[in-house]
């Protein structure tokens, strides 16, 4: 708590510091947006400047203006759905008044701005491959988690235990090896553990950027397979206050999920708060009935209270989230073979505060944040009385410069974080320990006329402390120390052959060091059914990732084919070491992975969209028997397609009215770690869904976005690869059944 109000105090101290302005001249712009087909004002378009977090929207007329703004030359994003975005530099300190016209949406590729890199930039500048989930899509998904709500896309899968818990793949790598950044700094839930999800409210994610292989330099070790960056919903224009009402129900679990948020922006003075419930019984499917133990709750407050003026911005954020899921045993009846009640669960706590900051200086900005977590996390079996008990504190902290000067941009900075862990329970699996960690990185990015080249390189050091406990009489952990330092560093270029045609080529190197579960675990893992043993000589791994894509773009298709190789020494995994027991211990090798994506959508009329993926993984253990060659965990061959017909179009009533069949092919998974058992190959399985939504006017403005789903439409009985449950007593357990959703979204302007 004392860290708590330490960061309290110091946000206190640097707003009253800087509210005596000013660091930068006053700016302001203004304009129309219309419709480029027939010239109709465009109600409602976003108007939105990502770097200074400010924005506002269109009125009747198509008019926007936001005041008080520093000139300075920054990016504007101009967005409205069923419409193409529009992405400019532009000059605050010439350029006052702007107009824009919208192009309906149709097959070209879509453009967005990403700041997981280093700083704001276009996707299309970004010789590394990355993805972005915009705000429309994760609105219209039906999803338990955040993470299953990003998972069909290219290159990205999930581990999941159940319903309630999911855990990020990019390109066949996860745990440790992925990054998840939100509220701006990375997310700290003792990822290690199989059953241990991503700690976050997915109503407070706006949208979601993937950035895929280690190239990014801002978040060093274990961003060897990517990072998440969950963004949180921008702030309100100046002036107005809303709040927003929703709600979705799913029939397989009868999932309930309630959340209501308030937002403002009066005088510069910024602030949101939200209240989320979600609950959920055990999920079904048609071979194993009820699955016991798969249910969960889940609560969660956020809020944020900031100042947005000309010099910057300066936002505190704060967040308190509660999950209970159940742990599925798979225990069954000896002789109806049916799956018994399981009494055992966990009750996660996430507790965070954070200050982010940018100023305003020279040609561009200084970004500050720092940030606390609190993870706390309990197992019980029967009685109400835990087992395991962590208590994981964990400081972040992140100073970094990013300026733009005519056809240059550079970034440079530090970063890292503290942590310390604690038992507090009557059973162990890993060891308390302390950590610190700390890096350094610069970046630079060079545009010509028709090249594109960027490079950077990172430094990092951490320190790990491992205390010693006897339990029983016994030495359970023994006290140990280590230190690892790793350099990574990525080069790339993009080329635009043709006005429809890109290349893109990229090389990185990446490093991870051995997170506490690899070097020093020593119990009975609750709900991974086996007992795990740590390794405390592991090395760290390191990667170099060759990346080289290709992208076409035209009125009525577009596509992009995304191909890597990536090398990793010292790669770590868990390996079963024999077949008469449940002992697994953390092994190391050499590995090779290589695999890709293939995305197409073919727009043949206005109102008909036709998009596929297809993504595969080849991950292979280098000098190995064929029993032990392949890695665990590979994700299945995936092909996903999508057919979408958009009804009505900005109608009186109805709005952005679709309907959309998909469906979703795993190939036959049979590349796998058969070494005692670890694995079994996974038959192929196709899943179908349907989708509808549509936005509901009244008096020309949304009043409601109500969405359905049925996924699974055919209720098929089948196992994912990713699925851990797979693993489970006898036959192990099949994935959910049929299951409907409707989700309704009511905004309201105060």
């Amino acid at each position: 708590m004392k860290t708590i109000y330490l960061v309290l105090l110091s946000w206190v101290c640097l707003c009253t510091s800087v509210s005596a302005e000013p660091l930068a001249h006053k700016a302001s712009l203004q304009g129309k947006v219309m419709d480029a087909v027939d010239g109709s004002p465009v109600v409602g378009a976003s108007i939105y400047l990502p770097l200074l977090k400010q924005g506002t929207v269109t009125n009747e007329e198509g008019f926007y203006r936001i005041d008080d703004l520093p000139a300075v030359k920054t990016t504007i994003q101009v967005s409205y759905v069923g419409h193409l975005t529009i992405i400019e530099t532009i000059d605050l300190r010439t350029v006052h008044e702007q107009d824009f016209l919208l192009q309906e949406n149709n097959a070209m590729l879509k453009e967005v701005v990403v700041t997981g890199l280093t700083g704001n930039a276009r996707a299309d500048h970004s010789p590394a491959p990355v993805s972005v989930v915009a705000p429309y899509i994760l609105q219209s998904t039906s999803s338990t988690n955040i993470i299953d709500a990003v998972a069909r896309q290219p290159g990205v899968d999930q581990i999941t235990t159940g319903s309630g818990i999911s855990k990020p793949v990019i390109r066949g790598l996860g745990y440790n090896r992925i990054v998840t950044v939100n509220d701006g700094i990375r997310q700290e839930g003792q990822q290690w553990g199989d059953e241990h999800g991503i700690e976050v409210d997915a109503q407070t994610v706006h949208s979601v950027e993937i950035l895929k292989g280690p190239a990014s330099l801002m978040y060093g070790s274990d961003a060897m397979a990517g990072v998440l960056v969950l963004h949180e919903h921008p702030v309100m224009p100046l002036g107005q206050m809303a709040a927003t009402v929703g709600g979705e129900f799913q029939t397989n679990n009868s999932l309930w999920d309630y959340t209501v948020d308030f937002a403002g922006n009066k005088g510069g003075i910024v602030w949101n708060g939200r209240w989320s419930q979600k609950g959920a019984s055990e999920y079904e499917n048609k071979r194993d009935g009820k699955v016991w133990g798969s249910q969960f709750k889940e609560r969660a407050f956020t809020g944020m209270l900031g100042l947005n003026r000309r010099w910057g911005y300066s936002h505190l954020k704060f967040s308190t989230y509660h999950i209970k899921p159940g742990l599925v045993e798979g225990e069954r009846d000896e002789e109806t073979d049916a799956l018994l009640h399981s009494e055992a669960y966990q009750k996660i706590y996430h507790h965070k505060v954070v200050l982010d900051n940018s100023f305003i200086l020279g040609d561009g900005s200084l970004k500050a944040v720092l940030g606390y977590q609190q993870n706390r996390r309990k197992e019980f079996k029967e009685a109400d009385e835990s087992g395991l008990d962590f208590r994981l504190h964990t400081i972040n902290y992140d100073v970094h410069y990013t300026a733009t000067k005519e056809l240059w941009q550079w970034a440079a900075g530090i970063s890292g974080m503290w942590q310390h862990s604690e038992n507090l329970g009557k059973e162990f699996l890993i060891p308390s320990y302390r950590l610190f960690d700390i890096g350094a990185f610069a970046s630079v990015t060079r545009h010509f006329e028709k090249w594109t080249v960027s490079g950077g390189l990172r430094f990092d050091h951490r320190h790990l402390h491992s205390y010693a406990l006897t339990d029983d009489g016994e030495e359970r952990f023994e006290d140990f120390s280590r230190n690892f330092k790793g350099l990574t560093g990525s080069l790339g270029v993009i080329y635009r052959i043709t006005p429809q045609w890109n290349a893109r080529l990229n090389l990185s190197h990446g490093f991870r060091a051995p997170n506490i579960s690899e070097l020093g675990s020593n119990g009975e893992h609750e709900g991974t059914f086996r007992y795990e043993i740590g390794n405390h000589s592991l090395s760290p791994e390191n990667s170099w990732q060759f990346d080289l894509g290709v992208d076409y773009s035209s009125s009525i298709l577009s596509a992009q084919a995304s191909l890597f190789a990536n090398h990793i020494n010292n790669y770590i995994f868990l390996q079963r070491l024999d077949l008469a027991s449940d002992e697994f211990q953390y092994m190391s090798g050499d590995a090779r992975l290589w695999g890709g994506e293939v995305a197409v959508d073919l727009h043949p009329i206005e109102p008909l969209h036709f998009e596929n993926t297809f993504s595969y993984v080849h991950a292979v253990q280098l000098h190995q028997p064929s029993e032990s060659r392949y890695l665990p965990f590979t994700p299945a061959p995936r092909w996903t397609s999508d057919l979408r017909y958009d009804i009505i179009r900005d109608g009186q009533v109805l709005n952005n009215t679709f309907i959309s069949v998909g469906l979703e092919c795993y190939l036959r998974q049979s590349h796998v770690h058969t070494a005692n058992d670890t694995e079994t190959a996974t038959p192929s399985y196709t899943l179908f869904n349907l989708s509808s939504g549509t936005d509901v006017k009244w008096h020309g403005k949304r009043v409601a976005s109500v969405y359905l789903t049925a996924k699974n439409l055919f209720d098929r009985a089948y196992q994912s690869h990713l699925s851990r449950l797979k693993y489970a007593d006898g036959p192990g357990i099949c994935n959910m059944g049929r299951n409907i959703g409707i989700k309704v979204l009511i905004p309201i302007m105060l």
